[in-house]
């Protein structure tokens, strides 16, 4: 016997539509079926089966103690002595290409 179905119908952004559906593909999983686990999962939980939250900003220095503050301006000069850190105008123009 046919399982009755019913159709959802979602607006997505294009580019996250297109970068998930390649994931999916990749793992060989329609969408309909990921779209029916996270209908299941909600049921079976009774929530959102991820974390629904605002992200934390970062602490300011009067908010650590003097060991994290520490360890944090440590992990930036390892990362500038080995390369790994990026001129300020260049991360602050990703962030305003991503807020667009």
């Amino acid at each position: 016997m046919a399982t009755k179905t019913a159709n959802v119908l979602a607006r997505v952004e294009p580019d996250v539509k297109e970068k998930a559906e390649l994931i999916m593909s990749e793992l060989g999983v329609p969408t309909s079926v990921v779209i029916n686990m996270l209908y299941k999962q909600i049921i079976m939980t009774r929530s959102i089966p991820f974390p629904v939250a605002m992200p934390r900003a970062p602490l300011a220095r009067d908010e650590m103690d003097t060991t994290a503050f520490d360890t944090m301006m440590q992990t930036g000069l390892e990362q500038a002595k080995a390369d790994r850190s990026r001129p300020a105008s260049k991360v602050f123009s990703e962030l305003r290409q991503e807020i667009k």
